[in-house]
């Protein structure tokens, strides 16, 4: 969230942003569970431009051991952004913005994870952006929660993701590389549908009340919706699942497949 000056037009004279969506409307979501075999848990998410993929290692024994917990496991989160993920070629390794959204991507994810079930275990998930394009918290954050519940982690619910802003003197939801470059604010939110429950606010820049509430409201409704797709691309990995159980099972075991 730059705040810097441009020519890019953000807002149209019939109310389209940059790439053509109203402020209402969000980039198109695709998520995929179980893309990777050699990981505990697997997930794949295209959030317009961005690319992130998502793997769970565990429960397992947590390493080292004094930082291990007698009463509960340890979520450990690492979010990493590709060297080749942004235009300009990023710097290798960890810096102060990749861990702090480690630290809060654990945060939210050990609110939902029942992690009272794992004493002196670890949890960890890996997050990794190939490709860039604003809103990467929300999308590895989202990408993450499918993948524990694809590692059969049990979890009170899903944490679903999705950011609003201000861009042009206009509150947007999801916004998009010009907008978090060049506009006013970004508020990006976890959200955990069954419970109503927040897990994860942040603000970057300056609204007022009535701009902060009308924003916060539209990415809660941007969770729901990324919520429901989560849910789909579980669905379908469950149906794969079953279906490849059946047709792996021995001659007579068989369940009639429609």
């Amino acid at each position: 969230m730059g705040g810097m000056t441009t020519d890019i037009k953000l807002i149209d004279e019939n109310g389209r942003r940059v790439d053509g969506r109203t402020p209402e409307e969000m980039r198109p979501l695709k998520i995929e569970a179980g893309v990777l075999k050699r990981a505990d848990g697997s997930a794949y998410v295209e959030w317009g431009l961005n690319k992130v993929l998502a793997a769970v290692y565990g429960p397992r024994e947590c390493h080292p051991r004094h930082m291990q917990n007698p009463t509960r496991a340890l979520v450990q989160c690492k979010y990493n952004m590709a060297a080749f993920s942004v235009d300009d070629r990023k710097r290798p390794g960890p810096d102060r913005r990749s861990q702090e959204i480690s630290k809060i991507t654990s945060e939210a994810l050990s609110h939902v994870v029942f992690t009272e079930y794992f004493p002196r275990a670890s949890i960890d998930v890996y997050v990794e952006v190939l490709q860039a394009n604003a809103g990467t918290r929300c999308a590895g954050l989202t990408a993450a929660s499918v993948a524990l519940a694809d590692a059969g982690v049990p979890m009170r619910d899903l944490v679903a993701s999705c950011a609003a802003g201000k861009a042009a003197g206009v509150v947007m939801v999801d916004l998009g590389k010009e907008e978090d470059n060049f506009g006013e604010a970004d508020i990006p939110v976890g959200y955990v549908p069954r419970t109503k429950e927040i897990v994860l606010l942040q603000m970057d820049g300056d609204l007022t009340h009535d701009e902060y509430t009308k924003g916060l409201d539209m990415a809660i409704k941007g969770c729901e919706k990324v919520y429901d797709i989560q849910r789909d691309a579980l669905r379908r990995r469950y149906e794969a699942r079953s279906l490849d159980s059946e047709i792996g099972a021995p001659e007579g075991v068989q369940k009639e497949v429609a």
